[in-house]
């Protein structure tokens, strides 16, 4: 059972969430049950890195934040894991098309280009409707300045819904819902191993 955080676009395996996240393994002395890869800029080799070098199996939980939580429903759909979605990019293909050209990553200030043919592989892995809703937990921050939470919730019928009043699109406040991330995965006082 792990815990694997894939984190949104020009983010990298060092946002906070991920450190949060990572502190709280290490601190339980499990941190090898938790993985934050870095993932391409391209959105098949983001997919391929998860799907065949980590290889998500029913009882792991994808935790997605924005571009991370779109991969995240594809792959959980596609796996039958769980996944936890942050604020999640619901349409990035459209939401990113304005992003085409020259970009820079927040974390460590690298060049990188997000060009036209990413946005089409985009494309292919909306999926349409979710399956299985038990398996989803949907955080969605109605201060959201980037992306609609009213969108994330109707992407998600059926699944679990925390709506955050206020907030913002990284979740500043994620320490505040985190413990209900780890119960949800099945690492807190209401899953099946403790992790504090």
């Amino acid at each position: 059972m792990r815990l694997i955080y894939l984190h949104g676009f020009r983010s990298s395996s060092r946002s906070f969430k991920a450190r949060l996240l990572q502190a709280r393994f290490a601190a339980a002395g499990r941190a090898e049950h938790f993985l934050s890869p870095d993932l391409p800029v391209e959105p098949d080799h983001a997919i391929g890195l998860v799907r065949e070098m980590l290889k998500p199996v029913p009882d792991d939980t994808l935790v997605g934040s924005s571009l991370g939580g779109f991969y995240a429903t594809w792959l959980a759909e596609q796996t039958g894991c769980r996944a936890v979605l942050l604020n999640p990019a619901v349409h990035p293909a459209r939401d990113l098309a304005g992003q085409v050209g020259p970009q820079v990553d927040y974390h460590d200030g690298e060049p990188f280009e997000f060009e036209a043919h990413h946005v089409e592989q985009l494309r292919r892995y909306e999926v349409a409707r979710i399956t299985r809703p038990e398996r989803y937990f949907l955080v969605a921050a109605q201060g959201d300045e980037l992306l609609d939470w009213t969108e994330m919730v109707a992407a998600f019928p059926g699944a679990r819904h925390r709506i955050v009043a206020g907030s913002d699109h990284g979740l500043a406040d994620f320490e505040s819902y985190i413990e209900e991330v780890l119960a949800f995965a099945g690492f807190g006082p209401a899953g099946e191993q403790a992790c504090d």
